[in-house]
């Protein structure tokens, strides 16, 4: 079992920037991606980024591309997402999963794991 935990979220004005944070505990010698998706209200959850933590390789969704970087710290164990030029379509619910699967980093089927998510909120 592999625990996540996010933190970093809040409420920032259009333009602005925030990081997030992903902090795994428990199996994590088995996670072979982590990613971050994003729920708005009303909307089905969608894939933003992910990076797999042998080699580094990244994906990212069209709509954060350019504004968004995924990185890890294998040390620490954690997952970060820095996020710029926030827009208010940014605004939903931010997940981080992990799988320990080699699989498409855009599948979400594929990750075992979930956080309980953090509330990103752009004010326009």
């Amino acid at each position: 079992q592999v625990q996540l935990v996010e933190s970093g979220g809040g409420l920032v004005q259009a333009g602005g920037s925030l990081r997030l944070s992903c902090a795994a505990s428990g199996r994590t010698f088995s996670t072979s991606a982590t990613a971050w998706f994003r729920q708005a209200p009303g909307k089905e959850r969608e894939f933003v980024a992910a990076i797999r933590w042998i080699g580094g390789s990244t994906d990212y969704a069209d709509s954060v591309k350019g504004r968004f970087t995924i990185s890890r710290d294998n040390a620490q164990n954690t997952v970060s997402l820095q996020m710029n030029s926030l827009k208010p379509e940014d605004t939903a619910v931010y997940y981080c999963a992990s799988t320990p699967r080699y699989t498409l980093l855009s599948d979400q089927s594929a990750y075992d794991y979930w956080g309980q998510g953090t509330q990103v909120t752009v004010s326009s």
